[in-house]
Parts: structure tokens; sequence; C-alpha cells
């Protein structure tokens, strides 16, 4: 850290002192908070992957069936998605899928297809609310990384830096005081032997 052996550059170092020090407790709340947020969306990752799982397999009770299944009949319309704030992260928030299911015969078609459009509509909201959450998680990740990086540099870098520089400049400071008094006590006691 480079720096010069002054009074306006001792403020300077304090200000900035000040200011991480005071930030550094709302880095270290930003960060457990994200790390709660993290662990809480992972759960919810893990039940998204249990249920959509789940609907898999019940496919695959009937997957025979479903070499007659149109895969044209559901067509995913709309993602409804919102914005929300996480500690001053902005994340998606899954709100719903807008499927449109095309008119089939009810009375010409095999009577299990109105299951299977229902698990074929489960199973399209469950991978994409699954995306959303992993793209959710790997957001929330990478701000905890950031806020962890932040204060590292903070507590373990900048701020003992800041603090042994405005120990240099103080010590300084008085080293050039304590010449200079002792050079005017100098000068006096030689002006008072002429």
């Amino acid at each position: 850290m480079k720096f010069q052996f002054n009074k306006t550059e001792l403020q300077g170092l304090r200000k900035q002192l000040k200011i991480r020090v005071a930030a550094l407790p709302t880095l270290k709340n930003k960060e457990s908070a994200l790390r709660a947020e993290i662990k809480k969306y992972k759960k919810q990752l893990k039940a998204i992957l249990n249920e959509l799982n789940t609907a898999v397999e019940e496919i695959k009770k009937i997957k025979r069936l479903y070499s007659e299944f149109p895969l044209d009949l559901v067509e995913l319309k709309d993602i409804e998605i919102l914005p929300k704030k996480i500690a001053g992260v902005k994340i998606p928030i899954f709100q719903k899928v807008i499927l449109e299911t095309r008119d089939f015969s009810l009375f010409g078609s095999p009577s299990w297809f109105l299951k299977g459009v229902t698990i074929l509509q489960k199973i399209i909201e469950l991978e994409i609310r699954l995306k959303i959450e992993e793209i959710v998680v790997e957001i929330l990740e990478l701000a905890r990384k950031k806020t962890t990086q932040k204060v590292n540099l903070y507590e373990k870098v900048q701020i003992p830096a800041y603090e042994d520089a405005i120990l240099k400049i103080k010590r300084y400071l008085e080293d050039v005081e304590n010449l200079d008094k002792a050079g005017s006590k100098i000068v006096k006691k030689r002006l008072a032997e002429l």
C-alpha cells in the first residue's frame, strides 16, 4: 500500500478504514443470509427432483402406451417468472407455466390419454421449475462467493493494511513534531546564550 506521510493522507486513510470497518458486519450478515438461502433452495431443488423422478416412474409404468401418444398434444406457451431480491441479489422466482393442450377426442382416443396429458403437463412444469431452481442456486452461490471474498479482503488485507499505514504516519508525524520541538528548544537556548 502506497501512502504519503502527511496529515491529509492520515485523514483519508482513517476515512477509508472507517468505511471498511462499518461495512464489514453488513457484509458478514449478507454472507450468512446467502448461505441460509442457498441451503433452503438446495432443499427445494431436491424435493422437485424427487417429485420429477416419481412422475417419470409413473410414465414408465405405461411406457408402451406412450408410443401411441402424440407428443405435440401439449405445447408450452409461456413461463411466468417474477424477480425477487435476497440480500441484494436479484433472482428469478417461478410463478407458473402456461401450457396449451390441443383438442383431442375423448371418445376416439384411448381412455388413458387424459391421464397421459396430466402426467406430461406435470413433468414439463417440474422440469422448468427444476431449471429455474438450479439457476437460483447458481446465482446465490456466485453472490455468496463474491461476498466471502470481499469479507476476507476487508478483514484480512485492507483493514490491517490501513491500520498499519495509519500507525506509521502517526509515528512519523510525532517524530517530526518532536524533532521540531527539540530544534526550537535548541534555537531558544542559543538565542538566550547570546
